[in-house]
C-alpha cells in the first residue's frame, strides 16, 4: 500500500507528459507568422510607418495649387436725402440696396527659394526610414520571439531527459528492492533509492513549470490566449558557411543602424537647404473668377441694378530682405545639428564593428563549446553504459552508479544548452549583419 501512494504522483507526472506531448508543434515558421500578425510593437512601427507615407504624399508637399470659394450677401435700408442740381430737394425713406457676391480663388506658389522642394524631399526620407524603423522592430520582435521560443524547446528536453533519468531511478529501486527481498544488499540501498526518485521527482514538476511559464511568455509575444497549448520544435539548424569578413561587410551595408542613421543625416543636409530657401524670393500666382450683384431702389441712385462677372490675375513677388537674422541663426543651428547627425554616425559606425566582432567571438566560441559537450555527452554516455552493466552484476555502488547517472543527466542538459546558446548567438549576429529577415529558421 505504501508503495502504491508513493508512486501516484509519478503516474499522474507521466500522464501529465503524455498530454503534454499530444499538443500540437508550433513550427519555427508559424511563429513567425504569427508574431508578424499579431505582435503589438509591430503594429504600432507599422501605423507610424503608414503617417509617414501620408506626409511624403504629392497631397502634403505644396506642390498642388489651393482653391477656396467665397460667397457674400448684404441688405442696406437707409434714409437719405439728396439736392438736385435745379434746387429740388428728394427723398429716400427706406431705400433698401442689396449686394451680392460670389468668387472661386486659386493660389499657387511657383517659386519659394526651393524650400518647398527640399521639404518633400525630407518627407520621402523619413518614409523611408519609417520602413527602416519597422523593419528594426520586426528584427529585435523576431529575436525576442526566438529567446523565449528556443528557452521552451531547451526545456522540452529538459523535461525528457530528466523523465528519462526518472525512470531509470525507478528500475534501481526495482531492482534494490528485489535484492533487499534475497538479502544481497541492505535497506540502505533501498532509501537511498528514494531519495534519488524523490530528487528526480522534484526536478521533473520544477522543470514542467518552467516549461508552462515560458509557453505563456511566448504566448504573451505572439499576442494570443495565454492558455494556449503547443509544443516547440527542438530541431535547430546552423546557418553554413559563415565568414567573418563576409559578416563584418554585410554589416556596413544593411545593418538597420547605420541605415537608419544615414537617413537623419540626407535629412539633415536638406534641414540646411530649407534653412537657405529664406535668403530666395517668394513667387505667387493667383487668380479670381468673380460675380457681383448690386440692387438699389432708391430714387436717388442714378443705377437701379449693377451686375458683374469676371477673371483676375495676379503675379505676386516676395523677397524678404532681411528679417532680423532670423534665417542666419536657422542655417547655423541647421549646420549644427547636421554635425551631431555625422557625430552619431560614426559612433554608431563604432558600435556596429564592435557588436559584429562580439557576436562573431560568442557565436564561434558558442560552436565549440557545443562540440566539446557533444564530446562529454558521448563520453559520459559510454560512461553510464558500463557502470550500469556492471551495477547489475553488483561490481559498482549504488553510490558509484548514481553518480555516473548524474554526470550523464548534467551532460544532457549541458549539451541542450549548448546547442541553443550556440543558435541565439548566431541569430544575434546575423541581426547585427542585417542578414536575420534573409535566413531561414
Amino acid at each position: 500500500m505504501k508503495s502504491f501512494f508513493y508512486r501516484l504522483p509519478l503516474i499522474l507526472i507521466f500522464l501529465g507528459l503524455s498530454a503534454s506531448a499530444q499538443d500540437e508543434v508550433l513550427t519555427k515558421q508559424e511563429a513567425i507568422n504569427l508574431i508578424l500578425e499579431n505582435n503589438l510593437d509591430i503594429k504600432v512601427a507599422r501605423n507610424t510607418r503608414l503617417i509617414d507615407e501620408n506626409n511624403a504624399d504629392i497631397l502634403n508637399s505644396g506642390y498642388l495649387p489651393s482653391v477656396t470659394g467665397n460667397a457674400s450677401g448684404s441688405i442696406d435700408k437707409q434714409n437719405s436725402e439728396g439736392v438736385l442740381a435745379n434746387g429740388d430737394t428728394r427723398t429716400a425713406e427706406g431705400a433698401e440696396t442689396r449686394r451680392y457676391s460670389a468668387a472661386v480663388n486659386v493660389n499657387y506658389t511657383l517659386f519659394d527659394g526651393l524650400g518647398r522642394y527640399y521639404n518633400y524631399k525630407s518627407f520621402q526620407e523619413r518614409s523611408e526610414q519609417s520602413e527602416l524603423e519597422v523593419r528594426q522592430t520586426i528584427e529585435n520582435t523576431i529575436l525576442q520571439l526566438f529567446t523565449v521560443y528556443y528557452e521552451a524547446a531547451r526545456l522540452t528536453e529538459n523535461t525528457s531527459t530528466l523523465e528519462q533519468a526518472l525512470e531509470i531511478s525507478k528500475d534501481r529501486l526495482k531492482r534494490a528492492q528485489y535484492q533487499f527481498e534475497f538479502g544481497q544488499n541492505t535497506g540502505l540501498d533501498v532509501l537511498n533509492a528514494e531519495v534519488d526518485i524523490n530528487t528526480d521527482s522534484i526536478n521533473l514538476l520544477n522543470s514542467k513549470q518552467q516549461l508552462r511559464n515560458t509557453m505563456r511568455d511566448l504566448n504573451l509575444i505572439l499576442n494570443r490566449d495565454l492558455s494556449a497549448k503547443f509544443a516547440a520544435d527542438t530541431i535547430v539548424t546552423f546557418v553554413p558557411g559563415l565568414q567573418m569578413e563576409n559578416m563584418y561587410n554585410e554589416a556596413q551595408m544593411n545593418n538597420v543602424r547605420l541605415q537608419i542613421v544615414e537617413k537623419d543625416i540626407n535629412m539633415g543636409l536638406n534641414d540646411i537647404r530649407i534653412a537657405k530657401s529664406g535668403y530666395l524670393p517668394t513667387i505667387g500666382l493667383t487668380g479670381t473668377y468673380g460675380w457681383n450683384e448690386s440692387n438699389n431702389n432708391s430714387p436717388l441712385a442714378f443705377v437701379l441694378q449693377n451686375t458683374s462677372t469676371g477673371v483676375t490675375g495676379t503675379v505676386n513677388l516676395t523677397w524678404n530682405l532681411f528679417d532680423g537674422g532670423t534665417t542666419i541663426t536657422g542655417i547655423k543651428n541647421a549646420k549644427i545639428a547636421f554635425q551631431n547627425q555625422e557625430i552619431a554616425k560614426k559612433q554608431i559606425q563604432l558600435e556596429v564593428e564592435r557588436d559584429i566582432r562580439n557576436a562573431w567571438d560568442s557565436y564561434t566560441n558558442a560552436l565549440y563549446v557545443l562540440q566539446v559537450q557533444e564530446k562529454n555527452l558521448q563520453t559520459n554516455q559510454n560512461n553510464f553504459n558500463r557502470t550500469d552493466e556492471r551495477y547489475k552484476l553488483g561490481q559498482v555502488t549504488s553510490i558509484e552508479f548514481r553518480q555516473a547517472q548524474l554526470n550523464l543527466l548534467n551532460a544532457e542538459l549541458a549539451k541542450s544548452q549548448a546547442k541553443y546558446n550556440a543558435k541565439l548567438a548566431e541569430l544575434q549576429m546575423l541581426q547585427v549583419s542585417g542578414q536575420l529577415l534573409n535566413v531561414e529558421f
